[in-house]
């Protein structure tokens, strides 16, 4: 049994944790305050241009007469051989299972398409650090013609090949990085280097409505309709204690009530009225359906850093409770170990009068 200057230090020691892992979790749920107001705040812009494609294709011939799809190349479908599955992750620990969930979904994913050749765009440092690990990374080379024009070539040596990592794009989340990345990917698309595109990420609505979520993003089927291809929902225990730790820090459990708002975004450009545009319907149709996409996967990025820091705010507090439970312990063994300790001393004390 430890001496009482052993379970003094314990004490000492675990409540100098609990001191931080309060203060992560304080952090935590500022931070998460933020990252819905930038969530909240994208999705009007999301819902404006849906708006505008919808009203797009319901006013304007954009459809191919032989096939009777769009006319766009994100809009066509092929046999998905080659599949680029892009996973949202997050840059830090201390989130409980977080990390762990997506790997694990994301590794579900790949198992069930073993038939297929998959490419990993890993985002997020845990990600690209966990996907390195189990799968080596694209190897390309340069070729130059006769013209001067230089090309990349690519050696495929495994079925699943990580060929880009983005650490650090979620610590601070910018639209230009974001739209870098759907420009790659729309290119890949269109060049036919891959025939679709999925994200792996957790859907977040509130602290205890969350999910997570496999999500094509390309081809593109229905403008405005997510194409979910499975979806993981949280344990009845996960949203208590997810609740409990909102509640401790002053965070709304509910999701904010958006309704008036989007009900307004899905009316623009959508009057019953002949729009007179200044581009042709065509270029115009063209160039939105790239940021449709950017919007899409922006998106499902300001969605997963709000449920990281939910799950860390939720991975603290449990953290905190049980530094509680364990100073009552330790506090509680103390005062045995001082109780026998006065007690020895009471009957070596007795025996000795005794004695004499």
């Amino acid at each position: 049994m430890a001496n009482l200057l052993d379970l003094r230090r314990r004490i000492r020691s675990v409540k100098s944790t609990r001191q931080i892992t309060k203060a992560m979790k304080m952090v935590s749920a500022a931070k998460l305050r933020r990252a819905q107001e930038r969530a909240l705040a994208a999705r009007p812009y999301a819902k404006m241009i849906t708006s505008v494609l919808e009203s797009l294709t319901r006013r304007v011939d954009l459809f191919d007469e032989t096939t009777g799809n769009l006319s766009h190349p994100l809009f066509i479908t092929r046999p998905e051989k080659r599949v680029l599955l892009i996973v949202i992750s997050g840059d830090k620990g201390f989130a409980g299972a977080f990390n762990a969930n997506i790997f694990k979904t994301a590794f579900q994913f790949i198992d069930g398409n073993k038939d297929r050749e998959i490419d990993i765009e890993a985002v997020g440092r845990k990600g690209r650090d966990l996907m390195r690990r189990h799968y080596p990374e694209a190897v390309y080379t340069e070729q130059t013609d006769e013209s001067g024009h230089t090309t990349k070539l690519r050696a495929r040596k495994a079925p699943v090949e990580v060929t880009g990592d983005h650490p650090g794009m979620l610590l601070k989340l910018e639209a230009s990085r974001v739209n870098d990345l759907a420009q790659s990917i729309i290119n890949r698309y269109v060049r036919e280097e891959i025939d679709a595109a999925y994200i792996v990420y957790n859907e977040f609505k509130s602290v205890i409505s969350q999910r997570l979520v496999v999500e094509k993003l390309l081809p593109l089927l229905k403008i405005g309709i997510p194409q979910i291809a499975g979806s993981t929902e949280p344990t009845e225990a996960e949203r208590e204690q997810a609740a409990e730790a909102a509640l401790s820090a002053g965070i709304a459990i509910e999701a904010v009530d958006t309704a008036e708002a989007d009900e307004e975004a899905r009316k623009f450009g959508t009057s019953q009225v002949d729009y007179i545009y200044e581009q042709p319907s065509e270029e115009l149709f063209a160039g939105l359906i790239p940021q449709y996409v950017t919007s899409m996967l922006y998106h499902a990025m300001t969605e997963s850093v709000a449920a990281e820091h939910a799950a860390r705010m939720t991975a603290m507090d449990a953290a905190s409770n049980n530094a509680s439970d364990m100073i009552d312990s330790y506090t509680l063994q103390m005062n045995r170990v001082r109780q026998a300790a006065i007690t020895n001393e009471i009957i070596e004390i007795v025996s000795g009068a005794a004695a004499v």
